[in-house]
């Protein structure tokens, strides 16, 4: 299908895909085995100023919006998901600051972030508190100068390899999810630690960790917004940011895509080629078809992400659950009629369907976001 792309966003997708063949597929398996965070793929993508895609121009950024971050994560999550939420979570990690900071914190943080000096990191979730968003914990509490963080974040992506954490406390616990405010901590910030490192079932060069804060100070002109805005903020983020959640689960169906097309085309049996016989034709038929209809969404999501519109959870939500339901779907299939090798290590299928799992969990759940579709069809009944 045609896109209608600008020059310079096919001048950034075709970037991306060649820095996701050239630098992240030799690497790809050994780092999935190793579970080492990609610091030599992040500092690439850094010298090709793939972080300046989303940042502003004015903090030296290239003033991209959510179309063009999504097709980088398209892009390189086509060859490797776990590399994509690496560089994506900086998006996530700064949305919060580009909307809604000061101009002083946008001039000192979003540079280092455009330049990739500096990596970021979005804490929201804790042991108790992860689809029930609204359950959070850890405090912040008001004292002489700033803020005195106490609790621990949990499953934080880029956990410990970030610099600059964008954190959702509690600054008044009468008030509960209206009682929450987003503030900035420093890796090096006295009081701020981090626990232990998660083993997980796919994205595994990805780093997930716990943060713990412990009588943690952090200065009150690191407060993004205004108190009491901090779940409020987060919300409005990932609205925004779930189409880039798509992204990643299409780019996993497109690689699975390829791969089985290109497996299937060598693999003889009963005297042909496994893709000229109609059963695998009709899978591939469905993945490609299901694929297509992914992007022409999440393309479509990002546009609305872009253009300012107001209420973006409906089209937001759609774009990421039926993009990773295709994404799981996809890479299951692609196992199934590529048979033993596709189930082996050896072939990158099995490692893709581990990774596209995830897509269907974070930033919501698929079953929370059909929810909230639900809640905004009810709302908008009777209008066009």
């Amino acid at each position: 299908m045609e896109y209608f792309l600008t020059e310079e966003q096919k001048t950034i997708k075709d970037l991306a895909r060649k820095i996701a063949e050239e630098r992240v597929l030799p690497v790809r398996a050994e780092l999935d085995e190793t579970e080492d965070f990609p610091r030599a793929i992040m500092k690439y993508l850094a010298d090709a100023d793939m972080f300046r895609v989303f940042i502003p121009e004015e903090y030296e950024g290239l003033g991209g919006g959510c179309l063009e971050l999504c097709l980088v994560v398209e892009e390189l999550s086509r060859v490797c998901a776990a590399i994509s939420t690496c560089y994506a979570v900086n998006a996530l990690g700064c949305y919060t600051l580009i909307e809604f900071g000061t101009e002083e914190q946008k001039r000192k943080y979003l540079p280092d972030i455009a330049a990739g000096r500096r990596l970021t990191a979005f804490a929201l979730t804790e042991p108790t508190a992860g689809s029930d968003a609204g359950a959070i914990k850890t405090t912040a509490e008001k004292v002489n100068g700033g803020y005195m963080l106490n609790g621990t974040k949990q499953f934080i992506t880029n956990g410990g390899e970030a610099e600059i954490y964008t954190v959702i406390a509690l600054t008044d616990k009468t008030r509960g999810a209206r009682g929450a405010s987003a503030i900035i901590v420093e890796k090096d910030t006295e009081g701020f630690s981090f626990g232990k490192t998660e083993k997980k079932m796919g994205i595994r060069a990805s780093a997930t960790r716990e943060l713990i804060f412990r009588n943690c100070f952090v200065p009150e002109e690191n407060l993004i917004g205004r108190e009491g805005a901090g779940f409020l903020m987060a919300m409005k983020l990932f609205d925004r940011s779930r189409p880039g959640i798509g992204a990643q689960a299409l780019g996993i169906a497109q690689g699975a895509l390829e791969t089985a097309v290109d497996y299937t085309r060598q693999r003889i049996q009963f005297g042909q080629p496994l893709i000229s016989l109609p059963v695998v034709q009709d899978i591939l038929g469905d993945m490609a078809t299901h694929i297509e209809a992914s992007r022409a969404l999440i393309y479509a999501a990002a546009r609305t992400v872009d253009s300012g519109a107001k209420n973006l959870t409906e089209v937001s939500a759609m774009s990421k659950v039926f993009a990773s339901d295709v994404a799981m779907k996809v890479t299951t299939d692609a196992v199934q009629i590529c048979g033993g090798p596709g189930y082996m290590r050896d072939y990158p299928l099995e490692k893709m369907m581990r990774d596209a799992k995830i897509t269907q969990i974070y930033e919501g759940s698929n079953q929370i976001l059909r929810n909230a579709i639900a809640i905004e069809t009810r709302k908008r009944k009777g209008r066009t």
